[in-house]
């Protein structure tokens, strides 16, 4: 009888202990969690990820692949119970900076994850180092712990697929006309030289493709920074030539346009200039022509008799000859 009662006891302790002082759990500053029960989590309702913002960036073709449940989602605290049956999923969700080369699969693929491979539009090999900066979204958890296996692969996977999409199709942005309008045509000719000189444009691009990834797979893609872009080295040489002809062109372009530049604005300086002079030289004409005008209006013609009469007397004075028709 003692013996079962002494069973019963130490059951009941091992209970306590194991199940109930046990089931107190804490999350720390930098970490968010979610609770399940039965292994369903807890979700706020029939909410959904398409009712938040952050489902804009997927394609319609997509959000119904896409359509997780929003769970709760538990805050930096404690400490919080939970029973046997519950199961706590924690997750930082501190910034972390990965090399794009990685591959989380394959470690040692892309030499080690240190360089990322990828083909031009004119079919040349190149070598792509830099970085992306990743956070786990807690508006999208549920997508993060159960709507995938492995989401960083998933993500890098994405991310990797892009970018080498924008290698093959990128094309430098042409210089603006005079009237705003862009000409799509390539500056150089020369893609790695386009992409060396548009790396900005080419990590906005990243950026704004990747934004569908905190919907998709629960990380968020905070930013990309490629911030190398390098060609095979049998063809270095070739295109280290190839950059100084083109430079010494553009350098000789620069300096003729220069100078059409220069003669175009002295010849409309010269223009002004004549134009200037031609009306100083019209405008006493039209005074006079209007003053006439006005005299003969007043005096009529005995007046304007006279203003002759006087003027041929002003020419006479200032002549040293005069030439007289005589009438037969």
């Amino acid at each position: 009888m003692y013996n079962l009662l002494g069973v019963g006891i130490g059951f009941i302790a091992w209970i306590i202990l194991r199940f109930v002082l046990t089931g107190f759990y804490t999350v720390n500053q930098n970490e968010r969690a979610v609770k399940t029960v039965f292994g369903r989590a807890q979700r706020i309702g029939n909410l959904t990820t398409l009712d938040d913002p952050i489902a804009e960036s997927l394609r319609e073709d997509e959000k119904d692949r896409y359509c997780f449940p929003q769970v709760r989602v538990i805050m930096p605290g404690g400490p919080y119970f939970k029973w046997p049956w519950e199961k706590v999923h924690k997750v930082s969700i501190a910034t972390k900076t990965i090399n794009m080369a990685f591959d989380p699969e394959t470690p040692d693929a892309n030499k080690n994850g240190t360089v990322l491979e990828a083909v031009t539009k004119d079919q040349l090999n190149t070598g792509l180092t830099g970085q992306i900066r990743i956070q786990v979204s807690e508006r999208n958890l549920y997508g993060y712990f159960f709507g995938v296996t492995h989401p960083i692969t998933h993500v890098m996977g994405y991310f990797v697929s892009v970018l080498r999409e924008r290698i093959a199709t990128f094309e430098a942005p042409g210089k603006k006309e005079a009237d705003g309008s862009t000409e799509a045509v390539s500056v150089e000719g020369i893609s790695i030289n386009d992409l060396r000189k548009n790396l900005r444009d080419l990590n906005e691009h990243m950026d704004r493709e990747c934004q569908c990834s905190q919907a998709r797979y629960g990380i968020r893609l905070d930013a990309s920074l490629i911030t190398g872009i390098d060609p095979p080295p049998e063809v270095e040489s070739a295109l280290a030539a190839i950059n100084t002809a083109y430079n010494q062109v553009s350098s000789d372009i620069s300096l003729a346009t220069a100078r059409a530049d220069q003669r175009i604005v002295e010849s409309r300086r010269a223009v002004e200039i004549e134009t200037l002079k031609a009306e100083a030289e019209i405008e006493p004409l039209r005074q006079l022509a209007a003053e006439l005008a006005e005299l003969k209006r007043q005096g009529g013609k005995a007046a304007m008799d006279a203003y002759v009469r006087n003027a041929k007397l002003a020419l006479f004075a200032q002549a040293d000859r005069v030439v007289a028709e005589v009438k037969p």
